[in-house]
């Protein structure tokens, strides 16, 4: 709306200025028959004068047709438009006060002396004429109206033009457009969506995580770590990416204790990834950091029977026997293990001596 307040404004300057200066050209020709009235007037006297003088001939040669008398009296009145045309030939009313003077001079000629005087009477009246038509004159400044309108199409159209969505937007399009594909079972164009989407925004979770499902069942498993990878390094605060990652660089031989720990502040209430550090962590051989960790997924989840039989492989491990033959009749108690685990924790026992 201010743009269109602000084109407003713009055409009404440019209509006054040019608006201002027809008028004074139309007032000029109004004041110049005033000036030239004696010479009109005494164009009038005459013209009655000789009508006058031509019925006076008529009536003393007696003539029966009169029809040639009033051909002088319009002969002589011819002249006086003329002459007014000459003067009043700039502004485009004079041609209308022509007009009007032509039949105020015929109309005195059937009559006697007395008539030419009041002849002069309608003179005057080319002045009404001429204030009638200034307000024709003005007409033209209200043209640039239809520029007005085209402006408000031209700005109308912009917000259509213009109307973009936002990278977030259209990466949401693209997941979606990978679902509807995916469901037709088209894997491999479902990818190359996904990953036009990840371009267009990096940081849409569920399309990262959707694409690298698909690259681990498509056996891709490089490109599904360096799409991991990406994600982590645009926000590490991800745990369970961080623990998909370090499960394959486990069985590439990566480093995978490297991509826990650093995502470790981020889950400082996470048991299952305390746990999944804990048994990354045994397996290199760092048996006392494990067993921390795994106390502090116990924590979490105090029945969970399997993380107390790793926190009692860790205690063996460390030399720490008691505190290990608690830790496996914990697990033994829980009741959540399988036969195969539940004979496992049995020979542990075992071996520590009940």
């Amino acid at each position: 709306m201010s743009l269109i307040n602000k084109m407003l404004k713009d055409l009404d300057a440019r209509a006054g200025q040019p608006g201002a200066a027809p008028l004074p050209a139309d007032v000029r020709p109004v004041a110049a028959p005033e000036r030239r009235g004696p010479v009109l007037r005494a164009a009038l006297v005459g013209g009655a004068l000789l009508a006058v003088g031509a019925g006076v001939v008529g009536w003393k040669t007696m003539q029966t047709a009169p029809a040639p008398t009033p051909a002088p009296a319009v002969l002589a009145a011819a002249p006086v438009p003329a002459r007014t045309a000459v003067v009043v030939d700039m502004p485009a009313a004079a041609p209308v006060q022509v007009v009007d003077v032509a039949p105020a001079v015929p109309a005195p000629t059937p009559e006697p002396e007395p008539a030419p005087e009041p002849a002069p009477a309608p003179a005057p009246a080319p002045a009404p004429a001429a204030k009638r038509v200034t307000p024709v004159a003005l007409a033209p400044t209200a043209r640039p109206a239809p520029r007005t309108v085209a402006v408000a199409k031209t700005t109308a159209a912009v917000p259509a033009t213009g109307r973009t969505d936002t990278p977030s937007q259209r990466a949401e399009n693209a997941y979606r457009r990978a679902l509807g594909v995916l469901e037709d079972g088209r894997v491999t164009e479902a990818i190359a969506t996904l990953q036009a989407g990840l371009q267009i925004d990096p940081r849409h979770e569920a399309a990262r995580q959707t694409l690298v499902g698909l690259l681990i069942e498509a056996g891709r498993p490089d490109d599904a770590m360096r799409q991991l990878q990406a994600a982590l390094a645009i926000d590490a605060r991800q745990p369970a990416l961080a623990m998909l990652l370090a499960r394959l660089q486990l069985e590439r031989g990566g480093p995978a204790i490297d991509t826990l720990m650093r995502t470790l502040p981020y889950a400082a209430g996470n048991g299952e990834y305390h746990a999944f550090l804990a048994g990354v962590l045994q397996r290199e051989g760092r048996v006392h950091e494990a067993a921390d960790h795994y106390q502090a997924a116990l924590k979490r989840s105090p029945g969970n029977g399997v993380w107390w039989m790793g926190l009692g492989i860790a205690l063996q491990a460390d030399k720490r026997d008691a505190e290990s033959r608690a830790a496996f009749m914990q697990a033994q108690a829980s009741g959540t293990l399988s036969p195969e685990l539940q004979a496992f924790v049995e020979r542990r026992l075992g071996q520590l001596g009940r």
